[in-house]
């Protein structure tokens, strides 16, 4: 049982890790952002790709996952609302699917705040700074 949280971790995280290394940093990502109206995307995007990045790394290694994890809280709530605002599309297809993204951030988030309050646990960094 003592790796299941570091597994947790590790599978949690990779989303956020795999994003932001690939679609933060990605003319692509910058568009989509653009197309939803957000302001300044070629400087935010990016932005959002680096708190992503270090969010998933602090809580993968267990380093500050407490800050890790509030820092992916700082980018899951804007990115949720408005990204995936599914009550603002009309087209059924694309609100189901702007629905699920929704829902998969908001459980996303539910998981940070999980991490925030009660940190990395065992085979992390931060319980080696303990012992």
């Amino acid at each position: 049982m003592r790796y299941v949280p570091l597994v947790g971790r590790i599978l949690y995280s990779l989303i956020f890790l795999m994003s932001g290394l690939t679609v933060h940093f990605s003319a692509q990502g910058v568009q989509f952002a653009e197309a939803h109206g957000v302001p300044a995307a070629s400087v935010l995007v990016p932005l959002s790709g680096i708190l992503e990045i270090l969010g998933a790394l602090s809580i993968i290694l267990g380093y500050r996952a407490k800050l890790g994890a509030w820092l992916l809280v700082l980018f899951l709530v804007p990115v949720t609302f408005t990204m995936h605002a599914f009550w603002a599309v009309t087209d059924p297809m694309q609100q189901s699917i702007q629905m699920s993204m929704f829902l998969k951030n908001l459980a996303l988030l539910g998981g940070a705040l999980l991490i925030a309050y009660h940190g990395a646990g065992p085979l992390s960094l931060d319980e080696r700074k303990q012992a």
